[in-house]
């Protein structure tokens, strides 16, 4: 019964259901820039920390090719010695 009611009420006054009392707001409001702002905030830390992400996987990449490079070197200057 609580939750017909509760429907009922919400179907009534629609606009009381939305989440977002900013979309239908002003958009040059205190509340609509910060909103803004932070979403902006947020996808530059999740852009730096994929880019950290990567950036390490190129490292290791490029660490492996290059211990990879030197020990062809060493195993080659080993066979050089040896008849």
């Amino acid at each position: 019964m609580r939750k017909t009611f509760l429907t009922i009420g919400l179907l009534a006054a629609p606009r009381a259901a939305f989440a977002c009392p900013v979309c239908f707001g002003d958009n040059d409001s205190p509340m609509a820039v910060a909103m803004n702002t932070g979403i902006l905030f947020m996808l530059i830390i999740v852009a730096g920390v994929l880019g950290a992400f990567a950036s390490f996987f190129i490292y290791l990449i490029r660490r492996a090719k290059s211990a990879e490079a030197l020990a062809t070197v060493e195993c080659v200057a080993e066979q050089e010695g040896t008849v």
